[in-house]
């Protein structure tokens, strides 16, 4: 390693020594923990992950306890989290896993297991077995492009290469897993999308886009924002509410529990949640209205009232009446989490 290169990766550590935030999945060697705390951080906040992570652990200590659990249970762990395919591709790969004795140690035989890519395959082989791999996740990527003060795409191939190359640089060999944390940190902490805080970054020196560092990297054309109305009908009896579960083999949440809903607000609905759940449908007042974000598409979820007079089920639509006191053992998603606190019924388990 240059000597620059190990100044630098001495510095970075030094920092992050004194100045890492204090998270649950920093405080163990478990292979297993550290496997599921980066799955969870995906695409996630860290201040929303650690109850998730910290009761998902109590509920699931071990990769056996995982791979044994039924997806439904896996799933209701995991309600609220979203991006629910992360939580089933984590079943799986713990079931592959643990019938094979166990997670493998390298970044190459990690990517064999579902739903383990390029950056979390590196981040468990480093944290957990101390491989010399670098990690490149949205922040690192971000750090290193302003440090090398490249304006092109951080996802093209050749740019790429070239932010390994720099994430390698930067690896003390004898600490590859904190190296990769602290670089995650600096990233999340620092070297912010905005007004990015240069004086307190321990590599601010060697960055050659410190003069303007808002300018790399290059702005990704992002796309344009789908806008849908859905109606959803809260049909209750004695204190229970009616859900239907979504079939396994449907694109979006599949497995999960939700509301009766259906696209629009014009007299159609009715038929539609006819066609959708079965049964017949009337709907009355309007009693709350939601907005909710999923990834490209901005949700307005007009809540309303129904009745419903059962007919011949829909195949793959489960229904059951559920109590606030029951759905900490249903995976129910983040949108419909949000109906419940509109109308004054909340989670329990939140």
């Amino acid at each position: 390693m240059p000597d620059a290169s190990k100044k630098g990766a001495r510095l970075l550590l030094r920092w992050y020594d004194e100045r890492r935030r204090d998270l649950p999945w920093r405080k163990t060697d478990d292979p297993y923990g550290i496997w599921v705390s980066e799955v969870m951080l995906q695409q996630t906040r860290v201040e929303t992950v650690v109850p998730y992570y910290e009761a998902f652990l109590a509920r699931f200590p071990s990769i056996e306890s995982l791979a044994a659990a039924d997806v439904g249970e896996v799933l209701a762990s995991w309600s609220g989290l979203g991006y629910y395919r992360r939580a089933r591709q984590l079943h799986r790969a713990a079931q592959e896993a643990a019938s094979s004795g166990g997670l493998p140690t390298s970044s190459a035989e990690l990517r064999k297991l579902p739903g383990i890519g390029p950056y979390t395959a590196a981040a468990v082989a480093s944290i957990a077995f101390g491989e010399v791999v670098p990690v490149l996740d949205g922040n690192v990527e971000r750090l290193l492009c302003r440090r090398l003060a490249l304006a092109e795409d951080a996802k093209r191939s050749d740019v790429r290469r070239r932010l390994e190359d720099a994430a390698a640089k930067l690896l003390d060999p004898e600490r590859p897993g904190d190296s990769n944390q602290a670089l995650m940190e600096l990233g999340a902490t620092v070297c912010v999308p905005r007004r990015p805080r240069c004086g307190s970054c321990p590599l601010a020196r060697g960055c050659r886009g410190r003069t303007d560092p808002e300018r790399y990297p290059a702005p990704r054309r992002r796309r344009e924002v789908e806008r849908l109305d859905w109606t959803v009908a809260l049909v209750e009896r004695r204190g229970r509410a009616l859900f239907f579960r979504r079939p396994e083999g449907i694109g979006l949440m599949p497995g999960l529990w939700e509301l009766p809903n259906a696209e629009g607000t014009d007299d159609l609905v009715e038929e539609a949640l006819s066609d959708t759940y079965g049964g017949g449908w009337r709907l009355g007042e309007q009693v709350a209205r939601v907005r909710h974000g999923v990834t490209f598409r901005s949700i307005t979820l007009f809540v309303r009232r129904a009745v419903y007079v059962a007919g011949s089920p829909v195949e793959g639509r489960d229904a059951a009446w559920l109590r606030p006191e029951d759905r900490p053992r249903y995976g129910i998603s983040s949108m419909f989490e949000k109906v419940f606190r509109a109308v004054g019924v909340t989670h329990p388990g939140l």
